[in-house]
């Protein structure tokens, strides 16, 4: 599903088979091993649910609730999680006896609802199951009696949650909208040079400024990262609890990625568009213009530490039709294209980029403006990366306990992406541009390389191959149309 480049490594260490492992440790009670002793590095699920339950006297690090909603979804759907919470507070604090302890209930109703508040605020698509909503208003009528403002908090939590999911979803419609826009392949344009110009309009008729159009490329990730939630970096290699023999947290119909798989499409077509944009011109001056205008957004996007649309139009230009265009390479100014490709260099790991990453992400933690605290990472390496560290370390250790140091390591990247993906974009919107970006036709890879050897003639056995095979196809192609 995930287009991922290569040369990864894991970050996080874990035991091969059959090497010894350190006893897990558990901790004394809730909150002692998240605040004031070491942290957690495993433990029983049981212990950890306990450990989220706040009391009228205990509430958990921020980092540990986050930690845990995140992962807690591999081993327990969140609306049992829920109940389970809902289940340990009533019994906890007696609040299914009557009358109720009211100084107890007033000392442990504000932590309750700052749970549930930082729930439906960092987990919102947790409550479209109306089981959620449920436990939720169950709750706090249990402890409102004792306070009327608990209403009041309660009704502000809904409509606030309301709002999330109304804009959840509208987001996810246009995102379709715009895929299924996106999603025209045009492979007639190949027949273009025998034909009267112009077929299509062209990026450079439409945006002739590389600092503008990698505002508007900035403009698109963020949208696309706006919508994606945490939970679906964790549901997009979700399996099947071996130590659970019933179903999936996640069947396949709630195992929704939609947001990620969107993310990742709009990548691949910035690729095939620069592609497009390249091997379409007719002329090879022109084509080495447009190679040059895209090696400046490239350069433009670097500095405004939007790596995923760098890399994007890295790709596009490396692939293989562009990359064999060698009289049009030579006609070029390609030495900033050379520095931007040893920036995104995969050796080491991506050593280069990595490094280039760090130092956006500090200048995005001292900014002063939204501008300076841009960060848009090369997707699909963050994405690999979360792969591997899933694949690599086992979810639960041989005892049975929540291999909980996998877990922390998995919210320390989602985290800091959350923290990324809530800039808003402090350019100006050129509709116009945006409107290209999102349906102009693209060559899918036979037509670009039919448009390839069009501009530059095949120069070897296995080319002109090639090259006869797809014009026998799409003369097929056109006989049938007519």
């Amino acid at each position: 599903m995930f287009t991922t480049p290569s040369g990864f490594s894991p970050h996080l260490a874990c035991a091969e088979p059959g090497e010894e492992e350190e006893a897990p440790q558990e901790g004394p009670g809730p909150g002692a091993c998240l605040a004031d002793g070491p942290p957690i590095t495993s433990a029983s699920l049981d212990t950890l649910i306990q450990n989220l339950v706040p009391t009228a006297d205990y509430y958990p690090e921020k980092a540990y609730v986050f930690t845990f909603l995140l992962s807690a979804r591999l081993f327990i759907a969140p609306p049992e999680l829920l109940a389970r919470v809902c289940e340990l507070c009533i019994k906890q604090q007696q609040l299914d006896q009557s009358p109720l302890d009211t100084a107890k209930v007033r000392k442990f109703g504000p932590k309750i609802l700052q749970l549930l508040t930082e729930w439906t605020e960092t987990f919102p698509s947790d409550f479209r199951d109306d089981k959620m909503v449920g436990h939720l208003k169950d709750i706090i009528h249990r402890i409102a009696p004792c306070d009327e403002a608990y209403w009041k908090t309660l009704n502000q939590v809904l409509q606030k949650l309301s709002q999330r999911l109304a804009l959840m979803s509208q987001g996810e419609e246009s995102i379709v909208k715009v895929s299924l826009n996106a999603s025209s392949i045009s492979d007639k344009l190949v027949a273009f040079k025998t034909k009267p110009p112009p077929i299509q309009k062209d990026m450079l008729s439409i945006c002739n400024d590389p600092y503008t159009l990698a505002q508007q490329l900035t403009h698109v990730e963020l949208e696309h990262l706006s919508h994606i939630g945490p939970e679906e970096f964790v549901q997009a290699f979700v399996q099947k609890d071996p130590l659970d023999g019933t179903q999936p947290c996640f069947s396949d119909q709630k195992k929704k990625t939609t947001n990620l798989e969107a993310y990742v499409r709009w990548f691949n077509r910035l690729c095939y568009l620069v592609a497009t944009e390249i091997c379409m011109v007719t002329k090879k001056k022109q084509r080495a213009q447009v190679i040059e205008f895209f090696i400046d957004v490239a350069r433009e996007c670097f500095n405004i530490g939007n790596f995923n649309s760098l890399m994007a139009i890295i790709s596009g230009m490396n692939m293989s039709p562009v990359s064999r265009l060698k009289k049009t390479w030579g006609k070029a100014k390609t030495a900033k294209f050379f520095i931007l490709e040893h920036q995104m260099d995969p050796t080491g790991n991506f050593y280069n980029y990595r490094t280039a990453l760090r130092g956006a992400a500090h200048r995005s933690r001292t900014a002063n403006s939204n501008r300076e605290r841009i960060v848009i990472p090369f997707f699909s390496l963050l994405i690999k990366d979360i792969y591997f560290l899933n694949e690599g370390c086992a979810n639960r250790l041989p005892n049975g306990h929540v291999n909980f140091e996998k877990f922390v390591e998995l919210a320390r990247q989602v985290g800091e992406f959350m923290t990324w993906k809530q800039v808003e974009c402090p350019f100006e919107e050129d509709r116009a541009i945006l409107h290209y970006l999102h349906t102009a036709p693209i060559f899918s890879e036979d037509g670009l390389y039919l448009a390839s050897y069009e501009s530059e003639s095949p120069e070897n056995q296995v080319e002109k191959d090639r090259w006869k095979a797809l014009s026998n196809t799409m003369n097929r192609i056109h006989q049938e149309e007519c």
